[in-house]
């Protein structure tokens, strides 16, 4: 690596550069409430972190939450701490991660290629679609990216710089910790596997030497790892509670191994992965003609540093690839570390006349996609209302996310007509960069009543009056974080009959004042459907509300054809 390349200062435009990917990624933040899928849940888990004081363990209701660790929910109860606003804190964690893994990004391409080149990996990877999805969403992806590549970089480091100690010893503990954040933030030691490969040519060390790396490296995992799984150790030999135990075994065991051996939904093909690249990935996956080539004469030269980096990447496409589960945000870790391979070719290829005429076709083509959406929905009532009520969009929140996708669509024309030839790629990065300041101050917002859930809870809130309770049967995690009230709800994953036995003691209790909130496909028999109304549709459900006078006290509930997850 270049002796002291990355403290050198920045070029004079990446002090603009890192102004404008700021704006873009923070643009919005606490003005939209959390959507769903996994948002709603995410922020239920912290908030009864922070009303109970119990962080240990997160819970969705009166259950534990076993799907995924609390670590990133730490950060969201961590971050209402700070701000005392919902609406802020749980996208602060994203934006935060989002912003340290751009300066990590740099930082490493500046030392392993230049300061020059820092600033194109970075440019690079905020251009990618992927990486501003992520930005953008409160979920642990962008955490868990934050955490594998500050592991990958320390390694790294440690790797192709002297084996100073102090990098391995944060590479692992990076790992460690982003382990416990999602179960495969331990894929960074995978580059270990292509450096047995490239240390072939190099002097050996001495045994003793490497004894003692390895010795540190597993204690520094370890310790990461143990930022979690050691209370949650202690605490499981303290308490004999079967449901804690459980909560144990499901997260550590069936949402981790079993989860990647014997998947049980998201199953795709083995190529799965191609087309997440050639859409995702865009409109960096466009230059892979003429990055491919040039990979591979870098590989023959035997480079170290795109040995370990492309390796790397390879060996993630394939440990994924392999399960039969698969996501697009699997492979996002991988983006960082393709961005900075693809560094230092970067400034050559937007030299290529065809790289050029690329980018502009790209920024042609989402012109033409935006305004063909913005244009057909503004000029066809019908259409438009069709979307709408099929979306639950008020009319008015339709029109200004018409506008403003076709306001981004002009922009997208402007730019390709101004930023021609060798500045293409300066225009598509202020594109991604309007796309998502864009999403932030208009879409989302224009989104929200309908994809939050609040307008449909708004309606139910009218409904039962201010005296009326609220109690939910087969419920979504947006619907109880948006009730406005306290919800009585009678377990998340019990089968959905269980849960009616629950409902019918607490109805029965004050049936002129306890109402009931239900999909349809929970009504079941008991409900005298005439006294009970639907309110409306969300995640692929028609929503009632049942009064407590609609319940029969003396039916008996059969069990239903398929119990809810």
């Amino acid at each position: 690596m270049p002796p002291n390349a990355a403290r050198a200062p920045l070029p004079p435009r990446g002090h603009l550069l890192l102004a404008l990917l700021l704006f873009a990624l923070a643009a919005g933040i606490g003005l939209r409430e959390p959507s769903p899928p996994d948002e709603p849940r995410f922020v239920l888990s912290a908030s009864a972190m922070v009303d109970s004081g119990d962080w240990l363990v997160p819970r969705r209701g009166r259950e534990f939450y076993a799907e995924k660790p609390p670590v990133f929910m730490w950060m969201q109860a961590a971050s209402w701490t700070l701000v005392r606003d919902w609406r802020v804190a749980f996208l602060l964690p994203s934006l935060l991660a989002a912003l340290a893994t751009l300066w990590l990004v740099q930082r490493a391409g500046a030392r392993l290629w230049s300061p020059r080149h820092g600033a194109w990996a970075a440019a690079a990877l905020f251009a990618c679609l992927q990486f501003g999805l992520q930005a953008k969403r409160a979920q642990i992806d962008m955490v868990l990216v934050l955490m594998t590549t500050l592991s990958l970089c320390a390694l790294l480091r440690y790797l192709l710089d002297g084996h100073r100690r102090r990098w391995l010893a944060l590479g692992l503990f990076a790992a460690g910790l982003g382990t416990v954040t999602k179960g495969v933030g331990f894929l960074p030691l995978l580059v270990l596997l292509p450096w047995l490969w490239v240390r072939r040519r190099l002097p050996r060390r001495p045994g003793a030497r490497i004894a003692g790396d390895v010795a540190l490296g597993v204690a520094a995992f370890a310790a990461g790892a143990a930022v979690w799984l050691a209370p949650l150790g202690v605490a499981l030999l303290r308490d004999p509670d079967p449901a804690l135990h459980a909560y144990a075994h499901e997260l550590l065991f069936r949402q981790t191994g079993t989860r990647y051996v014997n998947a049980w939904h998201h199953v795709q093909p083995p190529w799965y992965y191609a087309q997440t690249i050639a859409t995702l990935w865009l409109p960096g996956a466009l230059l892979l003609p003429w990055l491919l080539p040039a990979w591979w004469r870098r590989l023959r030269r035997g480079d170290a540093r795109q040995v370990l980096l492309l390796g790397w990447v390879a060996l993630v496409l394939l440990f994924f690839s392999l399960s039969p589960g698969k996501r697009e945000v699997y492979i996002f870790p991988a983006l960082p570390a393709a961005c900075l391979a693809a560094a230092p070719l970067l400034p050559a290829l937007l030299r290529r006349r065809g790289v050029q005429w690329l980018l502009s076709a790209w920024l042609l083509l989402c012109g033409a996609l935006l305004l063909g959406a913005a244009g057909s929905g503004l000029s066809d009532a019908a259409w438009a209302s069709r979307l709408g009520e099929a979306r639950g969009i008020a009319p008015a929140d339709l029109r200004t996310l018409l506008w403003a996708l076709g306001g981004l669509g002009a922009a997208a024309w402007a730019l390709a007509a101004a930023f021609r030839g060798r500045r293409a790629g300066a225009g598509v990065l202020l594109f991604t960069a309007l796309l998502w300041a864009t999403y932030g101050l208009a879409l989302a917002p224009a989104l929200d009543d309908s994809s939050s859930g609040r307008a449909l809870m708004r309606t139910v809130s009218a409904r039962i009056g201010a005296q009326g309770e609220l109690g939910a049967i087969a419920w979504r995690e947006q619907h109880m974080l948006q009730a406005g009230r306290p919800m009585h709800e009678f377990g998340f994953k019990r089968p959905v009959h269980v849960q009616w036995h629950g409902a019918m003691e607490w109805v029965a209790a004050a049936p002129d004042r306890h109402w009931l909130w239900m999909p349809e496909s929970a009504l079941g028999p008991c409900v005298d459907r005439d006294r009970a109304r639907m309110i409306g549709r969300a995640s692929r459900q028609d929503w009632w509300l049942v009064p407590g006078s609609a319940v029969d006290p003396g039916c008996s509930v059969p069990p239903f054809a398929a119990d809810w997850d």
